[in-house]
């Protein structure tokens, strides 16, 4: 008895992997929202132990977002330029200033990063290091995030959303201002302190 070969799957496409990836990304930016609230309830009713699960847990899903970003990119340039990047721009959205930063689970997160700063400012000793690795998964997401941009536009593409910017200068600007957010004492400085 002969067994047919397996079929060879066709690779997925590259709009494919650009809209799963970013699905995934968004998914763990959720599980970020339920992580960090419940790390800020067991913080405020002082379950430390708790509240030290949750900060590993939205560090693994940090880790995870930068994952997703890096993945979201795995298709040649060309492919970006032929057919990502058109996509991002009016008639497939209504703005034409488009951005990650209107996502409804950005605002939220950002304000909640708001809300936690002076939280993250004065933690106990306990909790030092779940908040490095958390800080530093988000500095490798920025990271991941930049790495993704210059591959595909270059160092001195402009920006989708602010056009008279660099867009690998406006990235490296809101990471470090998240940064800041979430480390506001600066823990990682001096350990590669930017988010690039």
């Amino acid at each position: 008895m002969t067994l047919a070969p397996a079929a060879q799957a066709a690779p997925p496409a590259a709009h494919e992997i650009w809209q799963e990836f970013h699905w995934a990304f968004f998914l763990d930016a959720q599980g970020l929202l339920l992580a960090l609230g419940r790390f800020e309830h067991f913080l405020d009713g002082g379950d430390l132990a708790r509240a030290e699960a949750e900060l590993d847990a939205a560090a693994v899903l940090m880790e995870a977002s930068g994952a997703a970003m890096r993945l979201a990119a795995s298709f040649p340039r060309a492919a970006y330029q032929h057919e990502i990047r058109g996509t991002m721009a009016p008639p497939h959205v209504r703005s034409d200033r488009f951005s990650g930063l209107m996502s409804w689970e950005h605002g939220t997160l950002v304000a909640l990063w708001r809300r936690l700063r002076p939280r993250f400012a004065d933690l106990p000793a306990r909790l030092g290091p779940a908040h490095l690795r958390f800080a530093a998964a988000y500095r490798d997401m920025a990271g991941s995030h930049v790495h993704v941009c210059a591959r595909f536009v270059g160092e001195t593409a402009r920006s989708l959303r602010y056009e008279d910017r660099d867009a690998l200068r406006s990235l490296r600007r809101f990471g470090d201002s998240r940064l800041a957010l979430i480390d506001p004492g600066g823990t990682l400085a001096g350990r590669d302190g930017s988010a690039s």
